[in-house]
């Protein structure tokens, strides 16, 4: 019997010749090491070292320059915010995976703003956080379903409210909006893949969820992030609200061509 898709954790290879090196930032002692225990428990990772605030994360990077960052947001003094941002601008390939007992979108734009490949809660079971992981580490950006809605949720109001966005540089000499031109040369099947980005999806739940395989949404993603003129999938899901590619009847548009 299959497992369902929530179960889901990618393999990680048992013969990795080194381990991946991870640091857990949290300034609780006993969730630190409660995490920091579950990383071990699993092949191909390895926690390199563990840090109490979001300074002693940074200090921590510039020694070790781990593969990955579990960062907490609310720490004294240099915040997990904070950390992300300085982190990659030191260390631009270190990841940084948020995770938070705080699930505000608006807490959640600002780390994926920061620089954090992905943001998921501490409620998560054992196997989404090491999946999350692992997802982050290959290049995914991991969000709780739940989490990923409200972030679409705001971005949209955002979109409809706003004189101008950090996308949008322009705007009319009356202070209105102006909008965007939409890409012309994405297709229907990206714009479906752009809207599962968009609410959290990692390349193998589009893969399932569209019936082909992963090396395919790949491309597709790619290709999206290209088209649109960003560096990251999280950029364009920002970029495509704006846009107004997530809603039914740009959908619809597409496909009638």
């Amino acid at each position: 019997m299959s497992k369902k898709e929530d179960d889901y954790v990618p393999e990680v290879s048992a013969h990795a010749a080194t381990p991946r090196q991870v640091i857990v930032a949290d300034d609780h002692s006993l969730l630190r090491a409660a995490i920091g225990s579950l990383v071990a428990e699993h092949s191909g990772l390895e926690v390199a070292a563990e840090a109490a605030d979001g300074r002693e994360a940074l200090e921590s990077c510039r020694r070790v320059k781990p593969e990955l960052v579990l960062m907490d947001v609310s720490m004294p003094g240099m915040d997990g915010l904070e950390a992300t941002r300085a982190i990659k601008r030191e260390l631009p390939r270190t990841v940084v995976l948020v995770l938070s007992t705080h699930g505000d979108p608006d807490l959640v734009a600002e780390a994926l703003e920061a620089g954090a490949a992905g943001y998921i809660l501490k409620s998560a079971t054992p196997q989404k956080i090491v999946g999350a992981i692992q997802e982050a580490l290959n290049g995914e950006s991991p969000l709780d379903q739940g989490l990923a809605t409200g972030l679409n949720l705001r971005l949209i109001e955002e979109a409809r409210k706003d004189v101008r966005s950090p996308l949008d540089p322009g705007g009319s000499p009356d202070g209105n909006r102006v909008a965007l031109p939409l890409p012309a040369s994405l297709t229907r099947r990206e714009v479906e893949v752009l809207r599962l980005v968009a609410q959290g999806h990692t390349n193998t739940q589009i893969a399932r969820s569209l019936l082909v395989s992963v090396s395919t949404i790949k491309k597709h993603v790619q290709r999206i992030i290209s088209k649109l003129e960003v560096s990251t999938r999280t950029q364009a899901a920002v970029k495509a609200s704006y846009l107004g590619l997530l809603n039914n009847r740009e959908l619809n548009n597409r496909e009638e061509r």
